[in-house]
């Protein structure tokens, strides 16, 4: 028989987990293949391990992982994932965004021959307006800018297969942007569509500053184009200079010209330097990374695992 392990990343997510785990459970004994539920824990604050831990000592289908520390959820989900033997595994949050109700829909597709199986988000519940704009924004920015096509409105939410386990396992880069790789790895992937609902208990862990930190990594990581444009905006810079530079020459030597145009001058001089910083911005944001994985440290460290059982 075929076996499905749904992996669990969470952080501070001890006010919901309990009914989480009670509406997974519910659609798991639905299933007709062996399952597991491995819950990793990304060094939560709260008493979000001891709840794992009840629920493994009441549910023999339940794993436990906790991390050393909180390593952030793209490398929390990547630790689960790296634990997971079975067939295949389905990734979904524990604040009941994403319905549980819907992996049996996954699964179907996943024995139709599909390697990937994602929710692709109709709306997003519980969500301010700005919210959804800018992270419409981001998604259709990186389609533009990204030379693997990440599909819009997306989350981590999906089914991947063994050999697109096997293939994940094989990138071991340290800056990691999950919805990007789930997509570069390949092979047959489908999309379903589905509601966002809001978040059961708690409140997100993703502020806008986060937000924004996390749109420059997916950005960073799999386009070139922020080095490509801040080359074409210094040559458009450096063009218009130099028109601008005959300009004034002509002008001296038909005209004449008295000392004068601080202000312009300042100006001129204040535009420059603010583009220098930015295209030096932009090329550290790139050498800040290369020297992150030039260290070559473990992606994360294992405080206790505890297997199904």
């Amino acid at each position: 028989m075929s076996k499905l392990t749904v992996v669990v990343p969470a952080y501070n997510e001890s006010e919901g987990l309990r009914e989480f785990h009670a509406r997974l459970a519910a659609v798991l004994d639905q299933l007709d293949l062996e399952t597991e539920v491995l819950y990793v824990d990304d060094g939560s604050r709260d008493d979000t391990f001891a709840i794992m831990r009840a629920l493994r000592e009441s549910d023999p289908r339940v794993s436990t992982l906790k991390l050393s520390r909180n390593f952030g959820k793209e490398l929390a989900l990547t630790a689960g994932l790296d634990y997971v033997d079975a067939d295949a595994a389905v990734v979904i949050d524990a604040d009941l965004q994403d319905p549980p109700e819907l992996i049996p829909t996954f699964v179907q597709h996943w024995r139709e021959g599909y390697d990937v199986v994602y929710g692709t988000r109709a709306s997003r519940a519980g969500e301010t307006g700005f919210k959804k704009f800018t992270a419409s924004g981001f998604y259709r920015v990186m389609g533009r800018l990204s030379s693997t096509p990440i599909p819009r409105d997306t989350g981590d939410f999906r089914l991947l297969s063994r050999r697109a386990l096997d293939a994940l396992k094989q990138v071991r880069e340290r800056q990691r942007f999950m919805k990007g790789l789930f997509t570069w790895v390949g092979f047959r992937q489908l999309s379903v569509v589905y509601h966002r609902d809001p978040r059961y208990a708690g409140e997100t862990k993703w502020n806008y500053w986060k937000l924004w930190n996390f749109a420059i990594e997916g950005i960073t990581s799999f386009s070139g184009a922020p080095l490509k444009l801040a080359t074409y905006f210094g040559l458009l810079t450096a063009i218009v200079a130099f028109l601008f530079g005959l300009w004034v020459l002509a002008k001296a030597l038909w005209l004449g010209d008295p000392v004068r145009g601080y202000p312009s001058l300042m100006v001129v001089v204040l535009f420059l330097g603010g583009a220098q910083l930015m295209a030096l911005g932009v090329i550290g944001e790139y050498l800040g990374r290369l020297y992150v994985e030039s260290k070559q440290r473990p992606l994360y460290l294992i405080d206790e695992y505890r297997p199904a059982g």
